[in-house]
């Protein structure tokens, strides 16, 4: 009998957009919450890889550890992906007082 109750309804009352995925939240994703790309993430946070997921992860400040890719496309083969420095800042070697080539650490530095 349900089936005779939704013909009466007609379509007009059926939504006509594709409700997203259960997994997939419909507000801006909080740290640590799963995402697909950074745009899934409120602000101060991007989409990085974590394992075989990607969850939200907060975008790096002033004198945090980033990553700096030698190649192109190696990004995409870490498990554990930082996401990139804030707005202003660029991944360059740590400064060291002392030898040459002490350490290879990039941090998030000002321009």
């Amino acid at each position: 009998h349900g089936a005779t109750e939704l013909d009466e309804m007609g379509t007009e009352a059926l939504p006509r957009r594709t409700p997203a995925p259960a997994w997939l939240p419909t507000a801006k994703g909080e740290e640590g919450d799963f995402c697909l790309r950074s745009s899934d993430c409120s602000a101060g946070l991007c989409c990085a890889r974590h394992f075989w997921s990607k969850i939200c992860k907060p975008v790096l400040r002033e004198g945090q550890v980033c990553t700096r890719h030698r190649r192109k496309g190696t990004h995409g083969l870490e498990i554990f992906q930082r996401c990139q420095c804030a707005e202003g800042l660029a991944c360059r070697l740590q400064r060291e007082h002392g030898p040459a080539d002490a350490s290879r650490l990039h941090t998030c530095q000002r321009h």
